[in-house]
């Protein structure tokens, strides 16, 4: 290899990046940025045993299963996560993401800490997790009341709920406070920046190094 090739063309092995806080925090908007502009990350598709809505495409939002089909993925261990919400199967299959970090290409996971406990589990070398916090309850309530979604029931469940996502901060490798969620933004971007030039996670650097020791000069 030329000690001339650029370094984003270095092969390396692509990363698992999981994002996780509490709702209202600004985890979602993040994301979305994130997948709007950064063409390397793609996000990755659930299985789930719930109903496809009229607006779902399937493989797109998620990937419908039967009952049947998540017990049997389970038991063979072809899933790296999963949970049951409200009597449904969500899960996190194996295969496609294993088959995209050999391949070089990085995954976005928008799940909480349970979810991303279990990830961690199976692929701890490949996780960069990312816990977003607000700057303080009385904001995140404030946010909730400005999304204008939910009653004031579900909203004080909501929060509640956080309290009990936030004690989990210390599990993850990357704290971000979304004071102003451009500032949130910029951050976790150069997060991925310095994650993706980490020397483990690119195995093309020992053909790139020795192109440089052998060169000519």
């Amino acid at each position: 290899m030329s000690a001339q090739t650029s370094s984003t063309a270095i092969r390396r092995r692509g990363l698992m990046l999981v994002l996780s806080s509490p709702s209202g925090a600004g985890k979602s908007t993040i994301a979305r940025n994130l997948l709007e502009n950064d063409h390397e990350l793609s996000l990755s598709v659930s299985v789930t045993t719930r109903p496809r809505r009229g607006s779902e495409i399937d493989g797109v939002h998620y990937r419908f299963i039967t009952p049947r089909e998540f017990d049997g993925m389970r038991e063979s261990d072809a899933l790296l996560e999963w949970a049951e919400v409200h009597g449904n199967f969500y899960a996190t299959p194996r295969e496609p993401v294993e088959a995209a970090m050999a391949d070089g290409r990085d995954m976005l996971f928008d799940i909480d800490w349970q979810g991303a406990l279990q990830l961690k589990d199976k692929m701890r070398a490949d996780i960069v997790s990312i816990f977003i916090l607000p700057p303080s309850m009385k904001e995140l309530k404030a946010r909730l009341k400005r999304r204008a979604e939910d009653s004031d029931e579900v909203i004080e469940k909501r929060l509640q709920n956080a309290r009990v996502e936030i004690e989990h901060w210390r599990d993850y490798d990357h704290v971000v406070i979304n004071h102003d969620l451009d500032r949130a933004y910029s951050d976790v971007r150069a997060i991925v920046t310095a994650e993706r030039l980490r020397r483990d996670r690119r195995p093309g650097l020992f053909d790139f190094v020795s192109g440089l020791l052998d060169e000519k000069i």
